[in-house]
């Protein structure tokens, strides 16, 4: 039998499909991951999400395991070493951004989680659809860019509204997973268990 999938998974790449079968739509509240995610999806602005995943591991080792703090002192010789990395997206300016966002998550920790102030747009519950075609998903929503905006107001930056609804795709707050695709059903039954951080 053959396995459905979300149309934009699009082509015969393992990891790409491990990645939208075991990772995309599924909620957590690991700050963490959350971090990494959304320095990721901001590199991705302007490209396929694919260039990305099959990048990741040497995001991770370039900015030392989206290590926060670590990030947030780099200098002039990190972002040297950073342009230089050809295993990354060199571009200077997400490279700055990555650095300020850093700083911006541990400003932000110093009074509350990245989870709890995520997932507190959403009083920590996601929202399930029941999308039919993928001309029903939005690039963006009203949500996305409140968030978008809270996250700028925090110093925050590449976080547009599209790239945040992109965040809160991959990492559970909304189900876009097709009903047709065989993930729906069990996101949602994840999403319905999930209860936000604490």
């Amino acid at each position: 039998m053959t396995m459905v999938r979300c149309p934009w998974v699009g082509i015969a790449d393992a990891e790409y499909q491990r990645y939208h079968d075991e990772e995309w739509g599924v909620p957590h509240a690991d700050d963490r991951l959350l971090f990494e995610k959304l320095l990721l999806e901001g590199f991705q602005s302007g490209l396929s999400w694919l260039t990305i995943l099959r990048k990741r591991p040497s995001f991770r080792a370039a900015f030392h395991d989206f290590d926060a703090t670590r990030i947030a002192r780099y200098g002039d010789s990190d972002k040297a070493r950073l342009m230089a990395d050809a295993g990354i997206v060199r571009n200077r300016l997400k490279v700055e951004a990555a650095i300020d966002n850093a700083r911006a998550y541990l400003a932000l920790r110093e009074r509350t989680t990245l989870a709890a102030f995520l997932w507190g747009f959403l009083d920590g519950r996601p929202l399930i659809h029941e999308r039919r075609a993928m001309a029903e998903v939005p690039p963006s929503t009203d949500l996305s860019t409140t968030i978008s905006k809270a996250l700028k107001k925090e110093g925050f930056r590449f976080v547009g509204p599209t790239t945040i609804y992109a965040f809160m795709q991959s990492s559970g707050f909304v189900n876009d997973h097709l009903v047709t695709c065989h993930r729906h059903a069990p996101c949602a039954g994840l999403q319905r268990a999930f209860r936000g951080p604490t």
